[in-house]
């Protein structure tokens, strides 16, 4: 099925190690004849293989940037592809972060044919299959090739689903729905009989495609290990990934094919709003500033074209502001239901679990697949369960209980990978829907498959305050895990010992109580402080970042001279429930910079970006990987240590 049917290296393997004189040696034409002593780098994330501006372009361009962004700064342009590399090793969590395609497909595009890791993230390694990249863990693949060996393709389908499997024996993603479109073939039948479920196990059960010719619908249950295509109720991508999907489609698909069902399928203009406003000049200078703009242009084209609900800028006085949100903040506001299967290409989207969805991010291949196919491809995951009982001490909130979370051994050591996180107890329906969309929005962090949130009174009184519906109707939509489930692993959290917390540059699962930060010497200096993102921009935050800042007006106090505040709002609702509260101008008087909404600092693309490795940032954003938010260090905090860190000029609890 395959165009090969094995795999056959010809050309170079680099090995991505943590000395950066090896890697040197390795891009100026030396083999590194690798026994295992050397360290491998981990946790490359998807930042670091494509940084923010190489993902302006979108088509075998990528390959001249291929890892320009990878930690250390060895990687010129041109560098992968001139070093005529067809293998690519390094440690854990490969392609950890963000669920941009122009990742793998920067490698593939340089000539890389098979990707080595110890542990390969979810996302990542599903873009992977979808573009023809191979992967492996077996690192005894290695030997092998420098046997000369030709390796059988079924190497690299060992322990996948049947899905999976086919889609890499025909090469990717578009070959094989192609075919199953045509009906030459199909995914196996899911024959798991009657058993307890887990709640996102009962929606896959409901959302699973039986026949895509007539789009039956439904199965008695599902298990961990189904692979099945499940119907999505809503779509979306933006900017930064909708031309790339565009041009996927076009390509793809006979011309004149259109979108499917394009009520349910949106696209955001959220992601590079304000990028005039920061990109330096170096960039400009190769033209990026322009291939940028095309962005727009080219989504605003394909959304007029299919007819798309687009979500643009916001204007006044005729100026741009900013965006109308950011697209997981809209989701949870106008988009979204209890139940739903919601696909958004962006690996935030987990998001929209705290509406008790089913709600992960795709790439590119997906997401172009699935406006045609109205479905998404799902191996059923295993399901971690966190009960969390007690009620949270002052000064803390739900960024600080994630941060807790992510930095148990169960994350740090990968086990976490492709997994639902589940948030159950009375801990958790004792928070406001805000507090539990940072919950759910940061389990991608952990490598996770996604978060989510049973809904309850709390999801039906905010559907029909948000958007005036029935609350009888919202109810009937919940969808509640039953008694018996089974669970990978439950973990107990007692959320009154938990304090606030920080992740320390380079990783969100970087986590370690502020205080014992603070006991080993003296408090990191803070230049900027950034409270925004769909994490940090939300109303609930907006009242932390308030509460903080409206104490310090009142004794007379404003922002540390040398330290920039900056509040990002996640939504123009968010913006307005600020200013009606007066938020507006407690936040100007304390000395902050606002800015409307959009995705910003949080990818390097707008105000409260660093611009120097030496400046050190306080952010309420959801990661922290290297050149994530610019080239300084950047500390994760919940939005009251961000403020009390503004006010103070150094890391600092909020006084509570």
């Amino acid at each position: 099925m395959h165009p090969e049917s094995s795999l056959r290296i010809d050309g170079r393997v680099l090995y991505l190690t943590e000395d950066p004189e090896l890697l040197r040696q390795q891009l100026g034409g030396q083999d590194l004849a690798w026994d295992g002593a050397a360290s491998l780098i981990s946790n490359i994330s998807t930042d670091e293989i494509t940084p923010g501006w190489v993902c302006y372009y979108y088509d075998e361009t990528l390959a001249r940037y291929a890892f320009v962004g990878l930690r250390g700064n060895v990687f010129p342009r041109d560098a992968l592809k001139d070093g005529k590399f067809q293998v690519v090793v390094s440690g854990a969590s490969k392609g950890c972060g963000s669920s941009r395609e122009t990742a793998p497909f920067a490698e593939l595009a340089a000539g890389v044919k098979l990707v080595v890791a110890k542990s390969i993230e979810k996302i990542y390694g599903q873009n992977c299959q979808n573009i023809g990249l191979l992967t492996t863990t077996d690192f005894g693949i290695l030997d092998r090739i420098k046997k000369g060996e030709s390796i059988p393709l079924s190497e690299f389908t060992k322990g996948l689903d049947p899905i999976s499997a086919a889609i890499v024996e025909c090469g990717g993603l578009f070959a094989y729905n192609k075919r199953r479109m045509a009906g030459e073939l199909s995914p196996p039948a899911i024959t798991t009989t009657t058993r307890p479920m887990t709640l996102v196990e009962k929606i896959l059960a409901r959302h699973a495609v039986v026949d895509a010719k007539t789009g039956q619908l439904g199965v008695t249950a599902v298990a961990p290990g189904d692979a099945t295509f499940v119907r999505a109720d809503v779509r979306f991508s933006h900017e930064y990934v909708t031309p790339m999907a565009a041009a996927l489609f076009a390509s793809g698909f006979d011309k004149g094919t259109r979108v499917q069902d394009p009520a349910s399928v949106f696209a955001f203009r959220d992601h590079l709003t304000f990028l005039d406003l920061i990109m330096p000049r170096a960039h400009r200078e190769m033209g990026l500033d322009e291939q940028a703009k095309k962005l727009a242009v080219v989504q605003q084209d394909f959304a007029t074209e299919m007819g798309l609900k687009l979500y643009g800028e916001v204007h006044r006085d005729g100026k741009l502001v900013g965006s109308e949100a950011i697209c997981h903040n809209m989701v949870i506001e106008e988009l979204g239901m209890p139940g739903d299967v919601i696909a958004g290409t962006d690996s935030h989207t987990c998001m929209g679990g705290a509406l008790g969805a089913f709600a992960f991010g795709v790439g590119s291949t997906d997401m172009a697949n699935a406006w045609f196919t109205r479905d998404v491809r799902v191996k059923v995951p295993e399901t971690v369960r966190f009960r969390l009982t007690g009620r949270m001490q002052p000064g803390v909130c739900a960024k600080d209980v994630m941060l807790h979370i992510l930095a148990q051994p169960f994350f740090r050591g990968g086990d976490g990978i492709g997994k639902v996180l589940e948030f159950q107890g009375e801990g958790v329906t004792a928070m406001a829907l805000d507090e539990r969309a940072t919950l759910t929005n940061m389990a991608v962090e952990a490598g996770g498959f996604t978060g989510v949130v049973a809904a309850d009174e709390v999801v039906v009184d905010y559907l029909h305050e948000m958007r005036g519906l029935d609350k009888a109707a919202v109810r009937a939509r919940i969808v509640e895990g039953d008694p018996g489930a089974t669970y990978f692993a439950t973990f107990d959290i007692d959320l009154s010992a938990i304090e606030p917390m920080v992740a320390t540059p380079g990783d969100p699962r970087n986590g370690i109580p502020l205080r014992e930060l603070l006991a080993k010497g003296a408090a990191p200096a803070v230049t900027i402080a950034y409270g925004g993102s769909c994490t940090g921009g939300k109303k609930a935050d907006m009242d932390m970042y308030a509460a903080v800042l409206a104490r310090a007006v009142k004794d007379g106090r404003k922002v540390k001279e040398g330290v920039q505040l900056y509040i990002q709002f996640g939504s123009q609702r968010i913006r307005k429930y600020a200013e009606e509260r007066g938020y507006l101008q407690v936040f100007e008087q304390a000395g902050a910079h606002l800015v409307d909404p959009s995705c910003g600092a949080c990818i390097k693309a707008g105000p409260g970006v660093s611009d120097s490795p030496d400046q050190v940032t306080v952010s309420a954003i959801n990661r922290n990987f290297p050149g994530r938010s610019g080239p300084g260090q950047v500390y994760l905090a919940s939005p009251l240590v961000v403020a009390a860190s503004a006010l103070e000029g150094h890391l600092a609890a909020p006084k509570v």
